[in-house]
C-alpha cells in the first residue's frame, strides 16, 4: 500500500529555515550545532520516526547581496556560521542503521571527478544511505567565492548536463563486483571490470579511471530542486526525487502535473517522486500552536529577512522601497523561487517587505499550525490531493520541533495506514522506492 515518505530538512548552522530560532529559550541548535551528540540525537529521533532521510540544505558562501546585508546575516546568525555536512554525516550514520542522508553539492566549483569521489566515499561508509542534492548554484556569492563568473540561468543547466554525464560514466565504470579480493590469486580488483572514462563535452572534460567503487545501492540517489521550466526538465531527466517548493495545495497539484509531463518528455518509465516542503508548528491546542507561530514571526527582524530573501532571489534589496511590489523585482538567479513567492499571496502581489518577512519565517512553504491531529489531517489532504510522493519537513525550534512531529504526528499517520511501521530495506534507494 502506498504511504507518505518523509525527509527532515536541516542546515549545519545555528538555524534551519526560520530566522532567529537560536534565540528561543527552548532551542538547542544555536548553542550545540558544533557538537556531534546534538545531531546524533536528532538522527536517532528521525530513525525512530521511520523517516526516509535527512536532507541537508547548503550553499557555499555567505548569502548576502551587499556589505550591509552581509553584516546583518552575521549579526543575526542567518545560516552563519555554516559548516560542511560531509563531515557531519558519518557521526549521524554511526548511530543509525536505515536513515538516509541527502547532502548538497554544487556543480559549480567542484569538478565531477571529485564529486563522485566524495559522494562515493560517503555512500560506501554508510552502506548505501547517501543522496546527492544536485544544485547548479544560483547565488552570486558562491561563484565569487570560487573566483568564477556566474552563468545565466539556462547556461547553468547546459553546463550541468556535461557534469552529470561525466558522473554517470564514472559510476558505470567501477561496478561493485570488480572487487574480487581473491587471496589465492593475489588479485584484489579485476582490472577487466574497471573502465576508463574519456569524455570531451562542450563545457567539461574528464579522462580518468574512477577510484571509488559503487556502494550497496549502486550510486547515490539524486535529488534536485528544479522549480522553473528548465530546472524541472533537468530534474525530471536526472533525479530520483524532485523537491518542489510550493506555497499552496493548488500550486502543488500543478507542479506534480508539470513534473509528470517533464518525466514523460524525458522518457522516464516511472512518475517522478515529488517531495514538497512543509513546516509544522505543533501545540497541545490550536491556540498554543498559533501562539508559537506568532512568537516565531515576531522574532524575525526585517533586516535579516531582507538579506536572506535578497540573496535567495539574487537581488540587492537594501536600497529598495520596502512597500514596492515584489513583481517589480527582476532576477537572473532562482526564477522558480521568485515565482513561488508571488504565488503565496493567491493573486495579490505582495510588497517586498511582506514577501521577505514571510520568507524569513516559513522559507515560502506552507506552515501547518495546530494540534498533532490537525497537522496530520492537513498532511493527508496535501498528499492525497497533490499525488506527491512525500514531504520535506522543515523544523523551527530544535530539537523540540522534530520531537513534536515524531512523537505527535507520526503515530497518528501510522494508525491511519499512511506511514511505515518499519523500514522496507537497508539502503536509501530501497526505502525511497518502497
Amino acid at each position: 500500500m502506498p504511504h507518505i515518505h518523509f525527509n527532515q530538512v536541516l542546515v549545519f548552522s545555528p538555524i534551519t529555515h526560520t530566522q532567529m530560532t537560536w534565540a528561543d529559550p527552548g532551542d538547542r541548535q544555536g548553542a550545540d550545532f558544533t557538537t556531534p551528540g546534538y545531531w546524533q540525537g536528532l538522527a536517532r529521533t528521525l530513525e525512530r520516526g521511520r523517516f526516509d532521510g535527512v536532507f541537508f540544505a547548503d550553499t557555499l558562501a555567505l548569502p548576502a547581496e551587499s556589505q550591509a546585508s552581509a553584516a546583518d546575516t552575521m549579526a543575526f546568525g542567518s545560516y552563519f556560521p555554516r559548516l560542511d555536512p560531509f563531515a557531519l554525516i558519518p557521526y549521524m550514520a554511526s548511530v543509525t542503521e536505515h536513515l538516509g542522508f541527502g547532502v548538497t553539492l554544487s556543480t559549480a566549483g567542484t569538478p565531477p571527478f571529485l564529486a563522485v569521489r566524495r559522494l562515493g566515499t560517503l555512500d560506501n561508509l554508510t552502506g548505501g544511505r547517501v543522496a546527492w542534492n544536485v544544485v547548479t548554484s544560483h547565488v552570486r556569492n558562491d561563484f565569487e567565492a570560487l573566483g568564477l563568473t556566474r552563468p545565466d540561468h539556462d547556461s547553468r543547466y547546459d553546463q550541468a548536463e556535461d557534469y552529470m554525464e561525466i558522473c554517470y560514466r564514472l559510476w558505470d565504470a567501477f561496478p561493485r563486483d570488480a572487487v574480487v579480493a581473491d587471496r589465492e590469486k593475489g588479485v584484489y580488483i579485476d582490472p577487466a571490470r574497471v573502465g576508463k572514462v574519456d569524455f570531451d563535452g562542450k563545457y567539461m572534460k574528464c579522462h580518468a579511471y574512477p577510484v571509488v567503487m559503487n556502494s550497496p545501492q549502486g550510486r547515490p540517489l539524486i535529488f534536485q530542486a528544479g522549480q522553473s521550466g528548465r530546472g524541472l526538465s533537468f530534474a525530471a531527466t536526472h533525479a530520483d526525487a524532485i523537491y518542489g517548493l510550493q506555497p499552496r495545495l493548488g500550486a502543488m497539484t500543478k507542479f506534480v502535473e508539470a513534473a509528470d509531463a517533464a518525466g514523460l518528455a524525458a522518457g522516464k518509465p516511472d512518475r517522478p517522486r515529488v517531495f514538497f516542503g512543509l513546516q509544522p508548528i505543533i501545540g497541545g491546542t490550536e491556540a498554543e500552536a498559533r501562539a508559537k507561530r506568532s512568537a516565531l514571526a515576531k522574532r524575525v527582524p526585517v533586516k535579516t529577512a531582507l538579506s536572506r530573501f535578497g540573496a535567495m532571489i539574487g537581488a540587492d534589496l537594501d536600497d529598495r522601497d520596502l512597500d514596492q511590489p515584489l513583481a517589480d523585482v527582476t532576477t537572473n538567479a532562482s526564477q522558480g523561487l521568485l515565482s513561488a513567492m508571488l504565488d503565496v499571496f493567491e493573486g495579490r502581489v505582495p510588497s517586498i517587505r511582506e514577501a521577505a518577512l514571510h520568507w524569513g519565517t516559513s522559507y515560502g512553504m506552507p506552515q501547518l499550525v495546530g494540534t498533532p491531529e490537525q497537522v496530520a489531517d492537513q498532511i493527508e489532504t496535501f498528499w492525497r490531493q497533490s499525488r506527491c510522493h512525500g514531504f520535506n519537513i522543515s523544523p523551527t525550534v530544535n530539537p523540540t520541533s522534530v520531537e513534536d512531529f515524531v512523537d505527535g504526528v507520526v503515530p497518528i499517520l501510522r494508525k491511519r495506514g499512511l506511514m511505515r511501521s518499519d523500514y522496507e530495506g537497508r539502503t536509501f534507494r530501497d526505502n525511497l522506492h518502497a
